[in-house]
């Protein structure tokens, strides 16, 4: 006898089951205190021989692969696919994230092709393009893009995020990216204003902004489902330095009809930003690894480096303990605490960054001002190896 019950109804069933028993894991002040007490695992020292621009007059930042649902970096003919953000070359660097668009390159043996703007001018519904994932389907050659529409478009820059999907084919012959029409960008979901901060300023200073962006896409071998996660604000909280690790899930089998869950992951009166989170599956674990400055941890708490930070679970939504006891895994140097940032692991344990400020040599940006163009260094990093071990991890070659 048929029940009268729906697939969306069994599904919704599902996903309040899910979310009750999810609980959301705690980077604490208790164990960041820690790192003060162990050695740095420092990222080797960037050199002027590091800093030569990919794409003479544009700064870039951010980047992330093109990737299979399962993880690996999409190959084409020993070519891969990348995504960076961009921005003509300005006076101040720090003016880029106003104008940033993302940018599609490719990368064969050290090799750099750019391959101009992702989108057409006016697809993207934001102001400005910031960072996110992509997801290619070799089967049907489609490439889906994740990423942040930051303000609205036509309209001055502010600090509204908010996150979109949208699709086009993509070809690569000898390394040169070409994408078809894109499809209309689709909001994959909305804050709810309860777990998530709405972030709708208008203005803000980097580094205390809220957060609402950064989607990264994973797949769970377990069971199929789709996640995105995402940089976040705890909704209900008192602190000033409130951010989490958001993530929202889909069970269609077509990374759509997304459902917001409590965050995996919460820095609540710790740190502000947990920025650009994602997900690999290693050996059986899932490893969540973030970014975070120096800069935005709690005034009057434990601060750490400026690093790559990172936890393990044995289910994509936890519970999480912090890797190393503490959750940093590679920092920069303590002679150069500015030099990389906003790093990604590959599927391969591979990490990419880019350079930010570097050789700065003990020198002050308040007393030389000029050092902020000079010694910004706006391309991809050296890339670095990590070795992943349970609950530890380390730097393996730099």
């Amino acid at each position: 006898m048929h029940s009268g019950r729906h697939d969306g109804d069994d599904r919704a069933s599902a996903l309040n089951v899910l979310t009750s028993l999810h609980r959301t894991s705690l980077w604490t002040a208790e164990q960041v205190s820690q790192i003060a007490g162990q050695p740095l695992p420092s990222i080797p020292l960037i050199t002027a021989a590091d800093t030569v621009p990919i794409i003479p007059g544009y700064d870039l930042w951010d980047l992330w692969p093109v990737q299979t649902v399962d993880g690996r970096t999409a190959d084409f003919d020993g070519w891969s696919v990348w995504l960076i953000l961009s921005a003509p070359t300005l006076a101040n660097p720090d003016d880029r994230h106003d104008i940033a668009r993302i940018r599609i390159v490719s990368k064969r043996a050290g090799q750099w092709r750019d391959c101009g703007n992702l989108f057409p001018d006016g697809h993207c519904p934001g102001s400005r393009e910031w960072a996110g994932s992509a997801l290619f389907d070799p089967a049907s050659c489609v490439l889906t893009s994740f990423h942040t529409a930051a303000g609205r478009r036509g309209s001055a820059p502010t600090f509204e995020q908010r996150i979109f999907q949208t699709s086009a084919t993509l070809t690569v012959t000898n390394g040169s990216a070409t994408t078809g029409s894109w499809s209309a960008p689709q909001e994959c979901f909305v804050s709810d204003g309860h777990h998530y901060v709405r972030v709708d300023h208008a203005e803000g200073i980097p580094g205390q902004i809220k957060g609402f962006r950064d989607p990264a896409h994973f797949r769970d071998p377990a069971d199929g489902a789709d996640h995105l996660l995402f940089t976040g604000s705890d909704g209900q909280s008192e602190s000033a330095w409130n951010g989490v690790i958001g993530i929202a899930r889909s069970t269609t089998g077509h990374h759509d009809q997304w459902h917001l869950l409590p965050p995996v992951l919460s820095g609540d009166g710790l740190n502000n930003e947990q920025e650009r989170p994602h997900v690999i599956l290693h050996d059986g674990l899932y490893y969540l690894f973030w970014s975070t400055q120096a800069k935005v941890f709690a005034e009057g708490g434990p601060v750490g480096p400026t690093g790559l930070y990172g936890a393990v679970a044995r289910s994509v939504l936890g519970p999480y303990t912090p890797l190393n006891g503490t959750g940093l895994v590679a920092a920069c140097p303590a002679d150069e605490p500015f030099q990389a940032y906003s790093w990604w692991v590959t599927g391969t344990l591979e990490v990419v960054g880019f350079i930010d400020l570097w050789g700065l040599a003990g020198r002050s940006l308040a007393d030389h001002p000029e050092l902020r163009r000079s010694q910004f260094g706006g391309v991809p990093a050296p890339r670095f190896r990590l070795a992943l071990d349970g609950e530890t991890a380390h730097i393996i070659r730099s």
